[in-house]
């Protein structure tokens, strides 16, 4: 591995010369294959050093992934082993889901100053080091810390991972790669449930994080291949990273005080409206914003994010669910229940590809819409259908929850990078990830409102049924694309002469 990228390394380069403005000049951008505009025909890695790099962010990714699935389908085990309710459970989810959401845009941030290898290697250390706390735990307390810490490092990934790959491959290959970025989610999150109920079959529930620490190790050793993007030595605005922080910390925290404690959430909700008032007032003027109020500013950018917040939301309740479902309501072990939510993960690998093919013909618009509304059925059919304890007919519907998926996710996701540029890579992955973990944390604390206000087995029907209705909303919203982009395979080509001009 050291000889192989030794031969291929590319030196660190040092960041474009500035024109007085503040902006880059072009003829300093053209120069630089890794600081192309995106109408460059920047060639990436070549050859085996290519390779390893892709499959370093995909197994980076799949990590990430891969914890998140077993945690999911561990759930009632964790509350039984540590004596605490489901509802008081679900915090392994929420906690890692706010560090996740708190520190995506600073870690974007601070992968455009200090460069993506070196920021995406330092996220993956960190996980895997987390993971070995989360492993040793004693309690709920512990293990809550130990998940938040995950979230930390896992942002870093989560955030630079397809911009990595923005600067591996040619700009042709950038939809297949954002298809096999969604293939290796999708795959972990199907060995996800799997992998977890076998090992609670043999082992006690730490040993569902330990399970990270090998791959994690792998990655980091391979890391070396990954593209050598020049940071811009921009010091990261420590305020505005404040402010985030806080800003989504108080607004998860709010949410979840609601059913408890409203006049506190009111409070933490409120206090959250604040900073986000005040972080967006200090970063509006900046040409490289904190919270990339420059590519909100694309319609078709914005689009996608409205419609993945809302996708991932039914996506996670139904995911939070699901497991609750089968376990309470039919009466399935830890085992059957891992066997019983496969499909789903399992069918959304098959159709990424797909998704992925696709997307360079058909409109975004048209291709998220109809998954939108497949996810609906397969989630709508799962709460309402009368199973009388037939298992087997669930799996048709979650398997058509994740044709729906598949179809929704590649399209939305390629829109959202390719109308940003190509220097603003790390911004673009920092917004996808906060979109797609501020859904997650939405759905995960809907389903601990319901358990809180519910019983145990009537919550996640309910929850199923709720899942179904966001789903099909992101679906309509998707729909806005036919004015704001009405030639998919044109997205970036629209970029390149609105920045370059005619």
């Amino acid at each position: 591995m050291s000889a192989l990228v030794t031969g291929t390394a590319e030196r660190e380069r040092p960041p474009a010369r500035k024109q007085a403005s503040g902006r880059t000049s072009a003829t300093s951008a053209h120069a630089d294959p890794t600081k192309a505009m995106p109408g460059d025909a920047a060639p990436g890695l070549r050859g085996t050093r290519r390779l390893v790099a892709v499959a370093t962010v995909l197994a980076a990714m799949a990590l990430v992934v891969l914890d998140a699935a077993i945690a999911n389908v561990a759930l009632p085990t964790i509350a039984q082993a540590l004596h605490v309710t489901p509802a008081m459970s679900v915090l392994v989810i929420t906690a890692y889901q706010t560090g996740l959401v708190m520190a995506l845009l600073a870690c974007a941030g601070l992968g455009e100053s200090l460069g993506y290898r070196r920021v995406f290697t330092a996220g993956v250390a960190v996980f895997a080091g987390a993971s070995a706390l989360c492993a040793l735990s004693p309690s709920l307390s512990w293990l809550v810390a130990a998940r938040f810490l995950q979230g930390l490092g896992g942002a870093a990934v989560m955030a630079l991972g397809v911009a990595l790959l923005r600067f591996t491959v040619p700009r042709r290959q950038m939809s297949a790669a954002i298809s096999w970025n969604a293939l290796a989610v999708a795959l972990s999150s199907a060995a996800g449930p799997a992998i977890g109920a076998a090992v609670l079959s043999v082992a006690s529930w730490p040993w569902l994080f330990a399970v990270n620490l090998p791959l994690g190790v792998v990655v980091l050793f391979a890391s070396r291949a990954l593209p050598r993007v020049a940071g811009t030595n921009r010091p990261l605005d420590m305020r505005s990273v404040a402010l985030n922080a806080g800003a989504f910390a108080s607004l998860v925290m709010g949410a979840e005080l609601l059913s408890r404690h409203p006049l506190q959430a009111a409070a933490r909700l409120a206090f959250a409206a604040v900073l986000f008032v005040a972080l967006i007032r200090r970063e509006a003027p900046k040409d490289s914003p904190l919270i990339p109020l420059d590519l909100l500013r694309r319609g078709a950018f914005r689009i996608s994010v409205l419609a993945s917040v809302l996708c991932f939301s039914g996506v996670a309740a139904g995911m939070v669910a699901l497991p609750f479902y089968l376990q309470h309501g039919l009466g399935q072990s830890a085992w059957e229940t891992g066997l019983h939510m496969t499909p789903w993960p399992l069918t959304v690998a098959v159709a990424a590809p797909l998704a992925g093919r696709l997307s360079n013909r058909i409109s975004t618009a048209w291709l998220c819409a109809a998954g939108g509304v497949l996810l609906a059925i397969g989630l709508g059919t799962a709460a309402l259908w009368p199973l009388h304890g037939d298992v087997a007919k669930l799996m048709p519907m979650t398997m058509l929850a994740g044709l729906g998926f598949g179809l929704f996710n590649v399209p939305n996701n390629r829109t959202m990078f390719l109308s940003a540029p190509r220097e603003r890579s790390a911004a673009a992955g920092g917004m996808q990830g906060t979109a797609r973990l501020m859904g997650q944390t939405a759905g995960a604390l809907i389903m601990t409102l319901l358990f809180a206000m519910t019983s145990v087995d009537a919550a996640p029907r309910i929850g199923l049924a709720i899942a179904a209705l966001l789903t099909l909303t992101a679906g309509l919203v998707s729909t806005l694309h036919f004015n704001a982009e009405p030639d998919a395979p044109g997205i970036e080509e629209r970029s390149r002469r609105r920045i370059s001009g005619p």
